[in-house]
């Protein structure tokens, strides 16, 4: 493994889930046309049905049921972290939580007395690498490749359309993970099956990233209670970085067919139509913002703007901060930036990126 940001990234603040998931929220909104208001309705709508699920979970963190509205709209105990994201939209991983989950072949599962209808069967998986790692060189931050690629090869190893996919957990860190998927896979956001076993992770929990075992765990759970046929569980590692997905079934998978999942050394990596984005470290004239997210304090107020943008003459990519004017930042989150001019700077040690 290696880190998950680089240098530039760190250096204006994005270097952690809190502040780049929003980066790629942003940048789906722009990208799907949704206004502000629209997207922030979405929001709630898409992890509403999320904390149904982990209220009825008796092993969920925070088993409250909460309306779409409650979740979008801050407030003093839901307070903005950054921009879209207020604080019931976030992961929680630090919880104190455990899975487990046994292996076996049919053979022991005999010798060690387990009745056959509870037998689940691993039917198959992928394994998928985002090329450029680093999320600031992509080429953009409304698509996933790997994600797409992982997910579809996962249901090819098992030879199963997603039309027969009963149960469906898709990791669910923040509402752009999700959206995401959604996006790459051409679902629907309000998809009856629903997206999460567990409630997710805002809600459910998960400590650290082993919130996927809690996912497997549950969905073993759920087929054996016979709420459906087969199972889609999905992981993601840093920022939509490294993608993994399996499938579980109650059936074994039909005669002559081999589940299988891709070996480490034919690990997928994401093919993009366009080449990697470099980086422009020094920036200076005029620019337009590709996506950007605002940090809060822990008061809730605006104290960071984080912008993404491109130079108007040569279209090279550059990272930048805003002035720490909390009039200007509470202005930027009543208007779409995304698409909008203004000038960048460079200050020695960072870009400054000032609005028009």
């Amino acid at each position: 493994d290696r880190p998950g940001t680089n240098g530039s990234e760190n250096a204006v603040g994005l270097d952690m889930p809190v502040s780049i998931y929003p980066i790629f929220e942003n940048a789906l909104r722009a990208a799907r046309g949704e206004s502000l208001e629209e997207h922030r309705v979405s929001m709630g709508e898409l992890f509403a049905p999320f904390t149904r699920v982990a209220a009825k979970n008796p092993h969920a963190w925070f088993p409250t049921e909460r309306s779409a509205e409650e979740l979008a709209t801050p407030g003093p105990d839901n307070r903005m972290i950054c921009f879209p994201y207020p604080k019931y939209l976030n992961a929680v991983i630090a919880t104190d939580q455990s899975a487990g989950a046994l292996v076996a072949s049919q053979e022991m599962a005999r010798r060690l007395g387990v009745p056959k209808e509870n037998w689940i069967y691993w039917r198959g998986g992928a394994v998928a690498i985002e090329a450029p790692w680093h999320f600031s060189e992509r080429p953009s931050f409304s698509e996933s490749p790997a994600l797409r690629t992982c997910h579809e090869t996962a249901l090819a190893n098992a030879g199963l359309d997603f039309d027969e996919i009963d149960l469906i957990d898709f990791y669910s860190c923040f509402p752009s993970a999700v959206a995401m998927a959604c996006e790459m896979l051409d679902l629907a956001q309000d998809d009856p099956r629903g997206f999460t076993l567990t409630g997710g992770l805002p809600y459910a929990g998960g400590p650290g990233n082993s919130y996927s075992f809690h996912a497997l765990a549950a969905a073993v759970e759920r087929l054996r209670e016979g709420s459906g046929d087969h199972a889609l569980v999905t992981g993601n590692g840093w920022y939509l970085t490294k993608h993994s997905a399996t499938v579980l079934s109650r059936h074994p998978a039909d005669p002559g067919h081999v589940p299988c999942a891709a070996p480490a050394s034919e690990i997928t990596r994401s093919e993009w139509t366009a080449p990697p984005v470099r980086l422009r470290s020094e920036a200076s004239g005029p620019a337009q913002v590709e996506s950007y997210t605002i940090a809060h304090d822990r008061e809730g107020r605006p104290a960071k703007g984080i912008i993404i943008g491109r130079l108007v003459d040569s279209d090279e990519r550059f990272l930048a901060n805003t002035p720490e004017d909390s009039r200007l930042l509470e202005e930027l989150e009543r208007v779409e930036l995304i698409g909008s001019r203004g000038l960048v700077r460079n200050e020695g040690d960072r870009n400054l990126y000032l609005p028009d």
